[in-house]
């Protein structure tokens, strides 16, 4: 199987267009079109359906990726080998990361890991859903959650609990929840995928449904109207970490139950072949969790 067939499939899958994926490894569409052809004949089936306005991907194509990537990225594995290490890294990286850690945590680092490994591209997706990394061909995705059993192999960054919290001006203004009871007679700044706040209690979790006025898509909302003193919400540590540090927020510690225990996890399809993208990237990631939490 040629390899340089399989980084064009590859590529025309990350631009869905076959034009794109020819400049990109700068050979004609004509004879893009034609080494796609080749591999399809080779393997026996159609990868990829073409008409002369989209392409789209065939089951096949597909479940194919996975095996495509495993190929180019033990080739560009064994390259390295040979490569002096001032040469940094280089290929796509794909990332996917929740929208709220994303923004505020892992943009910042993007510019200095481009800046030194002038070979490397970088595809950055910011969602809080949880995607199929294998199936979208993503080499690493950033979650945090206590994982449940997969085949997926996660890397822990660090420990990120979940923390109530509100302004001080609203809790002078409505009062400090004690209990979890209380919290049914607060306006609580939900995100609109979470009907229930976490807690632990005695190694269990316990669970309370909670109600206000306000919920959003995102954690960077609610963040912000909790600031602004409209009611007490449940973010993680690192989401809320700075606004605590500064004053803006303050934590609501309610007896009976602690925090829920989370962390930010490296989540990766495979450590075979690692690219050195990959490790580069998960190292600027611990990196920049490294520092004490101040909890």
């Amino acid at each position: 199987m040629n390899v340089n067939d399989l980084h064009l499939f590859l590529a025309v899958t990350e631009s869905d267009s076959l034009a794109q994926a020819a400049r990109r490894l700068n050979i004609t569409p004509m004879a893009a079109s034609r080494r796609l052809a080749a591999l399809e004949q080779e393997l026996g089936r159609r990868l990829i359906q073409r008409t002369t306005r989209s392409l789209s991907l065939t089951q096949e194509g597909a479940e194919f990726i996975p095996y495509a990537r495993t190929i180019t990225e033990a080739e560009e594995s064994a390259k390295a080998l040979f490569l002096p290490a001032a040469t940094g890294a280089g290929g796509l990286l794909r990332i996917t990361a929740p929208s709220g850690l994303g923004r505020r945590h892992i943009l910042p680092l993007i510019p200095d890991l481009l800046s030194a490994n002038p070979e490397m591209r970088i595809d950055l997706q910011l969602s809080d859903e949880v995607v199929d990394i294998v199936g979208s061909g993503i080499d690493i995705a950033v979650r945090v959650a206590p994982l449940r059993d997969s085949t997926l192999i996660a890397r822990k960054i660090a420990d990120n609990p979940r923390v109530l919290c509100a302004s001080p001006h609203y809790l002078a203004r409505c009062g400090t929840p004690r209990s979890v009871s209380e919290l049914a007679h607060h306006n609580c700044l939900r995100l609109s995928s979470v009907l229930q706040w976490s807690f632990e209690n005695q190694g269990e979790i316990e669970s309370v449904s909670v109600e206000g006025r306000f919920s959003a898509s995102n954690v960077d909302g609610i963040r912000a109207l909790c600031v602004q003193g409209l009611g007490l919400a449940q973010l993680a540590w690192w989401d809320v970490k700075d606004e605590i540090a500064q004053g803006l927020l303050q934590e609501v510690v309610l007896t009976g139950v602690s925090p829920q225990r989370l962390s930010i996890w490296a989540v990766l399809p495979t450590v075979r072949y690692l690219p050195r993208r990959v490790t580069l990237f998960i190292a600027a990631l611990k990196a920049a969790f490294a520092e004490p939490d101040n909890r």
